[in-house]
């Protein structure tokens, strides 16, 4: 087995080099691999999270906390709606978000063109059911969104 802090690798991954899969931790969203998983030995995950166009959201990812070191967002198209804790954010293009490990939340909401971009510490991270502290809003309807 290989020592996590001793693997250190040079990644350069191209937009052609790894696929969107619909096989990540939302069956809504569609991810793309950045190569920083295997380049670090586990210790960090880079990827790409997208809208899944064929799935506008309905019920959201549910309240939720990860078992995680460090977590961020860094939203480049698009827009999401989400709770942290009890509080509404909406973060869009260009916003970063830093989750402190164990924050409660929920993504409930998102635009049919939302990107970003998630670095996460470990890359082996864990997701848990939490109670919510609040009631959540319902999402846009894509078709209620100007063109």
């Amino acid at each position: 087995m290989l020592d996590k802090a001793a693997v250190n690798l040079f990644s350069h991954i191209k937009p052609g080099d790894t696929p969107w899969r619909t096989d990540g931790l939302r069956d809504f969203f569609l991810y793309r691999d950045l190569g920083v998983d295997k380049a670090t030995g586990g210790r960090v995950l880079c990827q790409l999270v997208k809208a899944n166009p064929q799935r506008p959201p309905e019920h959201g990812t549910g309240w939720h906390r990860h078992i995680a070191d460090f977590h961020i967002v860094i939203m480049q198209k698009g827009w999401a709606r989400f709770l942290y804790n009890d509080k509404e954010h909406l973060v869009a293009a260009g916003d970063c978000v830093h989750q402190q490990p164990g924050i409660v939340h929920y993504l409930f909401d998102y635009s049919p063109d939302m990107e970003y971009i998630e670095i996460i510490a470990p890359a082996d991270f864990r997701t848990v059911d939490a109670e919510g502290p609040c009631a959540v809003p319902p999402p846009t309807p894509w078709t209620a969104l100007p063109k």
